[in-house]
């Protein structure tokens, strides 16, 4: 896939082969059921999804960064995922400061009800954060 400036997340969307459509509509579904308060709005051409910050990002693996195509499928990642209980390791960290992330190719390899346990999280810790401290 080239390198196309979209519209809007449903640009980007529509814009995904079939593999990485099917998985990115699926996740984006089960962030929205579960965060419906989010803001979804695309930040480096793919979706991002907020609150009182960022949250988490679906990148699908056809939309680069850079000058070449790095990963097959759809990556979630969370912004604050070094701030997320991960015993289990579902989403990796890696050598990232920040971000933990974890490649999805089909529905199938999706574990709900982790990605549930990351997304609650993630929404407690976005709360956490956004508490003013009084001066």
């Amino acid at each position: 896939m080239s390198k196309p400036k979209f519209r809007n997340v449903a640009h980007c969307i529509d814009s995904l082969p079939d593999d990485e459509r099917v998985v990115t509509e699926y996740l984006r579904q089960l962030i929205v059921d579960l965060v419906p308060n989010c803001t979804e709005k695309l930040s480096y051409n793919v979706p991002f999804y907020s609150v009182n910050k960022t949250i988490c990002f679906l990148w699908p693996g056809s939309v680069i960064w850079g000058q070449k195509r790095m990963y097959d499928g759809v990556r979630m990642g969370f912004t604050k995922g070094h701030l997320i209980q991960n015993d289990t390791q579902y989403f990796v960290q890696g050598d990232r400061k920040y971000v933990t992330m974890r490649d999805f190719k089909t529905i199938a390899d999706i574990d709900v009800d982790v990605v549930k346990l990351y997304l609650f999280d993630a929404i407690e810790i976005d709360k956490q954060l956004s508490v003013k401290t009084p001066k």
